[in-house]
């Protein structure tokens, strides 16, 4: 079975128009996701050292 017996490939897709923007359903998807990953990256911690370890610039003399 293949994917183009699945999905009718004969059809238009179809789009979302905000006055003078019109994109595809399936890019909103994939804009929404990108958003989606981005807004994650920022906001998830880090790992970050230990605070056990010394930092480099820490010289004891």
């Amino acid at each position: 079975m293949q994917l183009s017996s699945l999905i009718p490939m004969s059809h238009f897709g179809h789009y979302l128009h905000w006055h003078f923007l019109y994109i595809s359903v399936s890019n909103v998807i994939v804009v929404a996701t990108m958003l989606t990953v981005f807004v994650i990256a920022l906001v998830a911690p880090f790992p970050h050292a230990s605070t056990s370890t010394k930092d480099v610039n820490d010289v004891d003399n």
